[in-house]
């Protein structure tokens, strides 16, 4: 697949060849929805709980008598019926970590570049690099290349001028291209990346 490369004014300046078996690779959407699912359970902590009965901090004497009140029997105010009582079957401590094999995880990448791909969402810049950071000129470079919605950056290694230029835009997010990942590629319009970032995907989806 060849598409054309532009540089920071939008002007086209040549042109770029996207690898067939990065770029064109089969769609499975099943897959991809197995990586984001992995992705986001091993971002939870997992560090919620709740105290039952027994370990809520309250009085351990009987509420009121067993007979002759005409309500129910009660020996302790820490039930999880009473305001201030424990909580029955809550949330536990746990771990929500997935395993998924590094072949299925990189499937998953190709698929959703080649949907990415197939629907024109991916532009190539020859360089893109900043001298100082400018929150406008990032904006202008956007405007330059008609990207309004959502755009995902991909650089090659950390640019922290271009980092601080892009990361009080809601609509944009900078990323390291070794730190590609599903959720990122699919909550995201459009995929802007320079020729450099584009040969380190290819440096570790080609393999």
């Amino acid at each position: 697949m060849v598409v054309p490369t532009y540089n920071i004014r939008g002007e086209q300046v040549g042109e770029a060849e996207l690898r067939s078996d990065i770029f064109e690779a089969p769609i499975n959407v099943s897959l991809m929805h197995q990586a984001l699912v992995r992705q986001l359970a091993n971002a939870r902590q997992g560090t919620h709980k709740t105290k039952t009965r027994g370990e809520v901090n309250r009085t351990k004497a009987k509420w009121y008598r067993q007979k002759g009140t005409g309500r129910a029997r009660h020996g302790s105010r820490n039930a999880n019926l009473f305001v201030g009582g424990g909580v029955a079957h809550g949330p536990r401590p746990r771990q929500y970590i997935q395993k998924m094999p590094r072949k299925m995880r990189r499937a998953a990448l190709r698929s959703a570049l080649s949907a990415k791909a197939m629907e024109n969402h991916i532009v190539v810049l020859d360089a893109l690099e900043m001298e100082v950071p400018k929150t406008r000129e990032i904006v202008a470079v956007l405007g330059n290349l008609g990207l309004e919605q959502r755009v995902l950056i991909l650089l090659p290694e950390r640019d922290e001028l271009l980092e601080k230029s892009a990361r009080n835009l809601p609509q944009v997010k900078t990323l390291r291209a070794s730190y590609l990942n599903v959720r990122d590629l699919l909550g995201y319009d459009h995929v802007l990346m320079p020729l450099e970032a584009l040969q380190v995907i290819e440096s570790i989806l080609g393999r």
